[in-house]
């Protein structure tokens, strides 16, 4: 049952309706879906599983590994729904759930888990090598990263449990976080893990190696790449958010301001520069975009507005925090296929495969529980007394777009007010070739708020990417790496390689030049090839359209050019209609319907577009032309937004587009000028 707030608002909350007494709701909805799944008090956070083969436990290990993973996933289901129970025992602290005291049950198992010789005991860094056998002292644990989330909750809901314990309790907690704290962690935001614990143990008077704490913190701040972005491992993605931008304000409250002040200024400070932006990151509904791994952890992506709430000099927009937080929560909450067994599903709505990792089990998804941080923010304070605000949405006018480009983490992010989508576009990525899962979740052209990303049950099609088959070798490939240009006079410049190979030198390979801008509704590409070996076949894919009942399909042409027009409904009965158009270098335009590749619908559909070349060397057509438009209604697309380019004039004779500025002048009466030659000396990774 999706969850439906008893107490609205709409003159404070004038886009959502939803207060403070109704996040406190949806917080006992989720613990709700969670403990009617606990047996008895002693049983720990485990929950229904449906999926068995990608996430641990995993089935097809020895049992002494699915024994370790079992140890860890009791400890991911403890802290991470803590998130979500700790704010509600700070502010209810006699609440009861399914008959159990909440307050009681994390206080018990808290410790239980920290407890040698208790059946739930997870064990130390030194236990995990042991029991592993492994002694690598570069090896890691997943119980580095509970242990952060451990701490977060104990120090919100510090007076209902953390203060209740005896000395000597206290002492077997801070044993078991030391041992986590000072150990080897990942070099990327799973340093925050350990500088986090480090903290919450010097905060209660108990020793740590400060210079440990320094070194992290230090690397931390290198990971910033500017505009309030850092980047993780090689990607950015959300954990630029929900981690550094969460942790990092956490860690000056708890130790930064004090002892590192000038480290503490500058995590204030990126913090404070990526709230500049980052409303604009979400939608007119305050939806979260499907980008990026771990997209079951969904709207702790809001997370970041709380975090920098904390901050001495914040400067967030507390109304407008608080209407993206909110849409958001409803945007997840408010949907029948969001739980399974009462537990997030695994997956981005219901249950969805492509988008799962192996790291993760089926309690990971209660990361989303970050989003009701929220709630340990006091009744008075602005993030529940403004009254909502939907900020840049209430500035654009009716057709109008606002493009926000980023070239430290390489995110170029527009506004439809037409559609009230957000579309993303984004650069510098690198994916091993055949990793399907790792493009899907960073190298499409666009990520689309309404139109999540759709996986693919085949080589030939994929929507929002391009493919290309080799016909002689009869081989697909797939571009795995993406260089950032950047925008230049409205104009968005990238490029991709075909199956870029790693492990030696290879710009010769097969390779597009994009070259992209926004229009009212959607995406106009001038897409250039780069191409070295021919005869080849290229398909490029829309959005994967929703097919839930009687898709209307049409199609229209105006000169050379063609489109086709789909008309239906979401799976929440939403209208949705969606036009691809092609206008100079494509052969046609085709249809595409599969099941199970969708996130929002059962069945779906990919308009595609398809083209050959035949010659190795030869001077034929380079540039691509298309577009894709959405719309939230059945209202026509006009003619002028099917087919908006009015003329095309090339630089070389033969109209082929092979060198040369290539201007396209629009019917508005705008003039779009693409010029690929100088991206080269820019290109970013």
């Amino acid at each position: 049952m999706k969850f439906i707030p008893k107490t609205t608002d709409f003159t404070l909350s004038p886009y959502t309706g939803l207060t403070r007494e109704s996040w406190l709701e949806a917080g006992k909805y989720m613990l709700e879906g969670i403990f009617r799944n606990i047996p008895d008090f002693t049983a720990p956070v485990v929950m229904p599983r449906q999926e068995t083969k990608i996430t641990y436990p995993h089935l097809n290990d020895s049992e002494e590994a699915q024994q370790t993973q079992r140890t860890a996933e009791v400890f991911e289901g403890l802290t991470r729904s803590f998130f979500i129970a700790a704010p509600m025992i700070q502010n209810i602290p006699d609440l009861e759930i399914c008959g159990y005291s909440m307050a009681e049950y994390y206080k018990s198992h808290v410790l239980r888990v920290c407890t040698r010789g208790d059946a739930l005991y997870v064990g130390t860094y030194a236990d995990q090598q042991e029991i592993t056998g492994h002694a690598d002292p570069n090896r890691a644990f997943q119980q580095t990263v509970e242990t952060c989330a451990l701490v977060v909750c104990l120090w919100i809901s510090r007076e209902q449990i953390w203060d209740t314990y005896t000395k000597a309790e206290k002492d077997v907690i801070a044993a078991f976080l030391e041992s986590y704290a000072h150990e080897n962690t990942v070099p990327q935001n799973w340093r925050l893990f350990n500088m986090l614990d480090m903290a919450f143990l010097h905060m209660e008077g108990y020793p740590i190696q400060k210079d440990i704490m320094r070194d992290h913190a230090q690397a931390i701040l290198n990971y910033y790449v500017g505009e309030g972005w850092y980047r993780d491992g090689h990607s950015f993605d959300y954990y630029s958010c929900w981690a550094f931008n969460v942790y990092a304000p956490i860690w000056n409250l708890w130790y930064g301001y004090e002892h590192e002040p000038w480290l503490a200024e500058q995590f204030e400070r990126n913090s404070n520069r990526l709230m500049e932006t980052y409303g604009d990151f979400f939608d007119r509904d305050g939806w979260t975009n499907m980008w990026g791994r771990s997209n079951i952890y969904r709207n702790a992506a809001t997370s970041a507005f709380d975090g920098n709430l904390m901050l001495r000099h914040s400067t967030a927009d507390p109304g407008l925090a608080r209407r993206i937080a909110s849409g958001s929560l409803m945007q997840f909450l408010g949907r029948e296929d969001f739980l399974y067994e009462g537990v997030p599903t695994l997956g981005f709505y219901g249950q969805f495969a492509p988008l799962v990792q192996g790291y993760s089990c089926a309690e990971s998804p209660f990361w989303l529980g970050k989003a009701f941080l929220c709630l340990h923010l006091p009744a008075n304070h602005p993030f529940w007394t403004a009254k909502e605000n939907n900020g840049t949405w209430e500035k654009l006018g009716e057709r109008e777009v606002k493009v926000t480009c980023l070239d430290g983490p390489a995110l170029c992010f527009s506004n439809h007010q037409g559609s009230g989508e957000t579309i993303l576009r984004t650069g510098k990525v690198v994916k091993y070739p055949g990793d399907e899962h790792g493009m899907w979740n960073y190298s499409k052209l666009c990520y689309n708020t309404k139109y999540p990303w759709e996986s693919s049950d085949g080589q030939a099609v994929e929507a929002q990417q391009y493919v290309l088959r080799d016909l002689s070798a009869n081989r697909w490939s797939k571009a795995n790496v993406t260089f950032w240009h950047g925008q230049r006079d409205g104009v968005l410049y990238r490029r991709q390689f075909f199956d870029y190979d790693l492990n030696r030198e290879c710009h010769w390979i097969q390779a597009l030049n994009l070259a992209d801008f926004v229009v009212p509704f959607g995406i106009f590409r001038v897409d250039k090839l780069r191409l070295h070996q021919c005869p080849v076949e290229l398909t490029l894919g829309s959005y994967g359209f929703p097919d839930n009942k009687d898709t209307e399909i049409a199609e229209r042409s105006c000169g050379d050019a063609k489109a086709v027009i789909l008309k239906g409904w979401d799976s929440q009965g939403q209208e949705r209609q969606m036009a691809m158009t092609i206008c100079g270098g494509w052969k046609e335009l085709l249809l595409k319907k599969s099941v199970g590749t969708n996130p929002d619908s059962e069945r779906s559909i990919v308009v595609y577009a398809r083209m050959n070349r035949q010659k190795q060397y030869g001077y034929e057509p380079y540039i691509l032309l298309s577009q894709v438009l959405t719309k939230d209604s059945h209202e026509d697309f006009t003619q002028e937004e099917l087919f908006p380019v009015q003329r095309v004039e090339y630089t070389d004779l033969e109209g082929c587009g092979g060198y040369g500025p290539v201007v396209l002048t629009l019917w508005d009466g705008s003039v779009k000028k693409i010029e690929f030659e100088g991206i080269e000396g820019q290109l970013m990774l």
